[in-house]
């Protein structure tokens, strides 16, 4: 009963906590996620306020939260929209895979880290963070700009790569052996371009499969059925999101849309709690040796991910300062730079260290390349002064740069 009743005191600090940080991040229009990660640190072993009973409760909301994640992802985009933007910018994709995961995994073997931890910090150095990126494109009015589009597409690109990327990774750090890493990527690569196939031919009958016009029933279908697939997916070592991600592009139309604004506020919550929890793994004295580190990475992948956006805005013919603002748009890192150190602290414990650390130097600079980058340009004189961009009509609010990334 005591166990109980301190593990309900400790949630409902850790959750108030978590809501009075979200409220001062909006207010000073920041993303939460350096709030959260830092909360983490606070409430984990070698913090100021350590938890003893909800750590396992935690840990179970933080696997839930990743999975939602996923599978908010997947419903704001349809299959034909990730098909024809893999048809039109693979070579930004392919570009920005050489790019931002090249000094990721350099960084690990200059480490002594091993070729493990060097696949799975390359995937911290690669992913972009949707969310961060949609909230500075709504903050900056951006919406409506003739880069935007880009910017989206290589974020769908780098969203769908994650389907591909984490099978393998989660079979090298099981300790798959070449073969059977083999047999997991083929069945990665089956089950997404069957779903792919299925959501383009027959998404319609999917969709009335889940549909129900009850918000309960349309809720409970859909977690159930993404929590399903999800343990699945793990049993088959293809990785828990990946399915998830797989049952959002399935469901499209009005149901996606109506799962979708069920699911966004349990999605926040989730997403939050596994901020924290990854916070709480990590011990904030083993942050200080990797700062240096982490703070050369974040410089020169913020470097890279301009070269990116500029040269994926090139290819779509955008003029000078519309590239700049691509490049710098791109820069900020989240959601998935977490996920996967995470999913990699138990093959390579200081990776978690270096990865909180980068992503909070990342999403704090992120919005001001965002802001920035341009300007900077022009007064070094590397682009002509722009002609204004085109205005967006109408008030841009929070609701809209969260789904800033669903039209591509």
């Amino acid at each position: 009963m005591h166990d109980t009743t301190a593990m309900l005191i400790e949630l409902g600090a850790i959750i108030l906590a978590l809501g009075l940080l979200g409220r001062l991040a909006g207010r000073v229009g920041f993303s939460p996620v350096p709030l959260y990660l830092l909360a983490g640190l606070a409430f984990g072993h070698g913090g100021v306020l350590p938890l003893q009973a909800s750590e396992e409760f935690v840990a179970t909301g933080a696997e839930i939260g990743v999975i939602l994640l996923l599978l908010l992802l997947g419903l704001e985009y349809s299959a034909s929209e990730l098909v024809t933007t893999l048809k039109t910018q693979y070579p930004s994709g392919a570009v920005d895979f050489v790019l931002n995961a090249a000094p990721g995994a350099a960084a690990a073997f200059v480490l002594g880290w091993g070729p493990v931890a060097a696949v799975a910090l390359a995937g911290v150095t690669w992913i972009s963070s949707s969310g961060v990126i949609a909230k500075v494109l709504g903050d900056l009015r951006r919406l409506g700009n003739r880069e935007t589009p880009v910017v989206l597409g290589v974020l769908v690109i780098e969203d769908l790569a994650m389907a591909l990327y984490l099978p393998i990774l989660t079979a090298l750090l099981a300790g798959v052996s070449l073969a059977g890493g083999a047999v997991t990527l083929l069945i990665s690569l089956g089950t997404v371009g069957a779903v792919l196939y299925v959501a383009l031919r027959h998404g319609r009958l999917i969709s009335r499969a889940v549909s129900s016009d009850n918000a309960e029933l349309l809720l409970l279908v859909v977690l159930g059925l993404t929590l399903l697939v999800a343990g699945i997916a793990q049993e088959l070592q293809v990785s828990a999101a990946v399915g998830a991600f797989l049952v959002g592009i399935a469901v499209s139309g009005e149901v996606a849309e109506g799962a979708s604004s069920l699911l966004t506020p349990l999605r926040d919550l989730f997403a939050a709690v596994f901020f924290v929890f990854f916070g709480l793994s990590t011990d904030p004295a083993d942050i200080p040796p990797v700062l240096v580190p982490a703070l050369l990475l974040a410089v020169a992948t913020a470097l890279t991910k301009v070269a990116t956006g500029w040269y994926a805005a090139r290819r779509a013919g955008i003029r000078g300062a519309g590239r700049w603002r691509a490049g710098g748009t791109l820069v900020a890192r989240g959601e998935f730079s977490i996920v996967i150190a995470g999913l990699a602290v138990g093959v390579e414990p200081r990776i978690g260290p270096l990865a909180t650390a980068y992503v909070l130097i990342l999403v704090v600079m992120g919005p001001l390349t965002a802001r920035y980058t341009e300007p900077l340009a022009r007064r070094l004189r590397l682009t002509r002064r722009p002609l204004a961009p085109r205005p967006e009509t109408g008030p841009v609010d929070a609701e809209q740069a969260e789904s800033a990334h669903v039209t591509v």
